[in-house]
């Protein structure tokens, strides 16, 4: 594996780590934000009940100040009814009759009508009431009362003594008066008198314990300038503090008729820690997602630089495998050369021997190209190539490859044909880098040609490049392949055909030359007529 792709794999391994943690802090954030705003209007609703309750709370305290102040006894009697129920008082009541159908039967009820006195409000509104009979109808009003006959239901008519109708207003009176006083004392009355601290701290704290809020908890009241009221004796939760803006404040008093301009805050220290410990399910699941992926890609990292390793050692391997074949390579050519001298072998023997050391010639030259391509890629794996070279003459070396060619291979199986604009062809590269990459395509036309192939060589420049193309009439490559044929190692399927030799190198070496050079490379085929090859090289 390359140096720039490990890098590129542990950059991208570092960014999808810097991601993940990325989208888990946001999920986070958003649902701690949303359980902040769930617990906001909690806290908001439990105001609004505090407020209400204590309301109550001190409205049945201020009525039984008001039931123990000196007045008569018959009048903290009605004081007494009055408050606990609030008993409609009749002036006049007319009597009148109606027929109602009550399961299927059809029976004459008395409809009592009269005008009810609120003696609190001073409201006077219609009551009616149904009854059965007359006795029905006397129970409904005071003993006082007295039934007047008359010639049927419809022109009775019931109507209060004189002793009771000045009772009621009388009682009337003296509630209207005592309910003025009250409130009257209430709006001159101070916070700190009308409102005791440490009753509300209790109300707070025995309230708190039922719901689902924290523990942990101040509070504070406000007046309409936002200024905290300071009270003498007050607990430990009460706090005198601005207005935090986190919370809403609402009104201690909310049912007040009168404009209240006394407000209640409650504040949580530790609200934070608490929305956490509601958390700690989701965070528990965020911080193992985040383990489990770290040590995934801590596994990852480690095998790829293993695989680094292994790659290096391998190419290393292959280096010095490749360094070693060439001398028994080249003593072998040096042997065949020797043999083929008359003087060493006689005369009688060199047309006995003759084909069998061209044979050796032959494959010890084809193994001497294939050790040369696995050197060649092992120096391309480890970018010990130079790219910089002199000037090369493309013509030339063209035709000493071609003639290397036409020797290995029969003549009468083979046609190369070479064509040229012109004798001087040039171009600025490593002429060892050339000839392997004309030797590789020429190659490879042989390997995949039918006989007997026809092969064509042409150069073509013009002004600002020379294009080298080698074209073929063999078996071609179909499209699945196209797209494969410069991977390392890849050999395309050729179905019958069992004579092709070699590793898939030599086309990945190509194309690993082509792209250090920064030549065009392009590949056509069709299967069953052939290939063409096209390298566009800069001059």
């Amino acid at each position: 594996m390359r140096t720039k792709q490990i890098n590129l794999a542990l950059i991208l391994l570092a960014l999808s780590m810097l991601s993940l943690l990325v989208v888990q802090s946001f999920q986070l954030y958003s649902k701690y934000d949303q359980k902040k705003k769930e617990l906001s209007s909690e806290i908001l609703a439990f105001q609004n009940q505090i407020a209400f309750k204590h309301e109550k709370a001190e409205d049945y305290r201020r009525y039984m100040q008001i039931i123990n102040k000196d007045f008569s006894v018959q009048y903290q009697d009605i004081l007494k009814s009055e408050f606990q129920s609030l008993t409609s008082s009749n002036a006049s009541v007319s009597v009148s009759d109606t027929l109602i159908i009550n399961n299927g039967k059809r029976e004459k009820y008395l409809v009592i009508r009269g005008q009810a006195y609120d003696s609190l409000t001073g409201v006077t509104t219609e009551q009616k009431v149904l009854a059965k009979n007359f006795q029905e109808i006397k129970d409904v009003f005071s003993k006082d009362a007295s039934i007047l006959p008359g010639r049927d239901s419809s022109s009775l008519s019931l109507q209060l003594n004189q002793q009771a109708v000045q009772q009621i207003f009388k009682k009337a009176k003296y509630i209207n008066e005592m309910m003025l006083e009250a409130f009257k004392d209430n709006v001159l009355k101070s916070p700190q008198e009308r409102i005791d601290a440490i009753f509300l701290d209790s109300i707070i704290s025995f309230e708190i314990k039922k719901e689902r809020l924290p523990e942990d908890f101040t509070f504070c009241v406000f007046d309409a300038n936002n200024k905290a009221v300071s009270f003498e004796e007050a607990s430990d939760k009460y706090r005198e503090m601005k207005v935090n803006t986190s919370f809403e404040k609402v009104k201690l008093f909310p049912s007040n008729p009168i404009n209240e301009t006394l407000y209640l805050q409650l504040n949580f220290p530790k609200q934070n820690q608490f929305l956490i410990k509601e958390m700690k399910g989701s965070i528990f699941g965020s911080v193992l997602v985040v383990c489990i992926v770290l040590a995934a890609l801590v596994f990852m990292i480690k095998t790829i630089v293993e695989q680094k390793k292994l790659s290096e050692l391998k190419a290393g391997l292959v280096s010095n495998m490749t360094h070693e074949f060439k001398t028994p390579i080249s003593t072998i050519a040096l042997a065949c050369e020797a043999l083929k001298d008359p003087d060493v072998i006689g005369p009688e023997n060199t047309a006995q021997i003759g084909p069998y050391l061209n044979m050796i010639q032959q494959e010890n030259k084809r193994l001497e190209n294939l050790v040369e391509n696995i050197l060649q890629n092992s120096l391309l794996e480890k970018k010990d190539l130079i790219w910089e070279g002199g000037p090369i003459q493309l013509v030339p070396v063209c035709e000493r490859i071609i003639n290397n060619a036409k020797f290995r291979v029969d003549s009468g199986k083979y046609k190369i044909d070479f064509e040229y604009d012109g004798d001087f062809i040039q171009i600025q590269a490593q002429e060892s880098h050339l000839r392997s990459v004309v030797a590789n395509l020429l190659e490879n036309a042989i390997k995949y040609s039918l006989e007997p192939a026809e092969i064509k060589l042409t150069l073509k420049q013009n002004a600002e490049s020379v294009v080298l193309i080698l074209s073929d009439k063999g078996i071609g490559i179909k499209k699945e392949h196209l797209n494969k044929i410069f991977d390392n190692l890849y050999r395309v399927p050729t179905g019958d055909i069992h004579d092709v030799k070699g590793f898939g190198l030599g086309l990945n070496y190509v194309k690993k030359v082509c792209d250090g050079y920064g030549w065009q490379l392009n590949v056509k085929s069709t299967f069953g007529k052939g290939t063409t090859f096209e390298i566009k090289m800069n001059i």
